[in-house]
């Protein structure tokens, strides 16, 4: 609400949070294989690509996104939080070294 602060749009939801799960996990598993549903006129596939290639696809999506709610905000846009998108992925990249679970230490070693 920082950016329209006279919005009557309502920004609610959680997507801000899952678009920080989806930044950390772009950290901890870049080259992980994400299966993705294509279509290709009346047909469907099923692709695996690396999550650092769709992931960063759609944070250029959402940010470019919101740089058009910026420049043309109204009802038109659909009151979609592009902006807390990409501020919740990119504070999930920051986060993600302080949530990290190290390995136990082993106090007997055989």
């Amino acid at each position: 609400m920082a950016l329209f602060a006279d919005s009557r749009v309502p920004l609610i939801g959680a997507s801000g949070a899952i678009a920080g799960v989806l930044g950390a996990y772009i950290l901890m598993f870049p080259w992980a294989s994400v299966s993705v549903l294509v279509p290709f006129f009346f047909f469907f596939t099923v692709i695996d690509v690396p999550a650092l290639l769709l992931l960063g696809l759609w944070f250029i999506a959402q940010f470019f996104n919101g740089l058009a709610a910026v420049t043309y905000a109204s009802h038109v846009t659909g009151g979609v939080g592009w902006w807390a998108h990409v501020g919740g992925f990119v504070l999930g990249m920051i986060l993600m070294p302080f949530f990290r679970r190290r390995p136990r230490r082993q106090y007997w070693d055989w």
